[in-house]
């Protein structure tokens, strides 16, 4: 249950990024679709982070620690930017256009699942 809260909570994190981020964009013909897309998508990130971000945390430490954790802002670009890539691959209609509209879109995502994990606790409880 918790692994399908997760997906929802990314999903609408990154519908607030295609809605505040120009160059992030859904690009299906009716909402039912762009829903549909949004937790595919989710589905996708999830994977993605899961599998390389504890790889990439442990390979770059350095960079983490040289630069107090900003790195982080780019790794999350990054990895936004291959879900990206990983969307076209399964014909997604979900594109990030460049390295800024990731680099924004990974802060709007953070921040925005943030807040929505706050609130749910808040509400359900761990």
């Amino acid at each position: 249950m918790k692994i399908i809260i997760k997906i929802l909570v990314v999903a609408a994190a990154l519908w607030a990024a295609t809605r505040l981020v120009d160059g992030i964009t859904v690009s299906a013909q009716t909402p039912v679709k762009e829903i549909g897309t949004l937790l595919a998508v989710a589905l996708v990130f999830g994977i993605v982070n899961a599998v390389l971000k504890p790889i990439i945390k442990t390979l770059g430490c350095a960079f983490y620690i040289l630069t107090l954790g900003l790195f982080a802002l780019v790794v999350n670009a990054g990895l936004l930017m291959l879900t990206s890539w990983i969307a076209k691959e399964l014909s997604l209609p979900f594109h990030v256009e460049g390295f800024w509209p990731a680099f924004w879109g990974a802060i709007v995502i953070g921040l925005v699942s943030w807040i929505l994990d706050l609130i749910l606790d808040a509400i359900v409880g761990d």
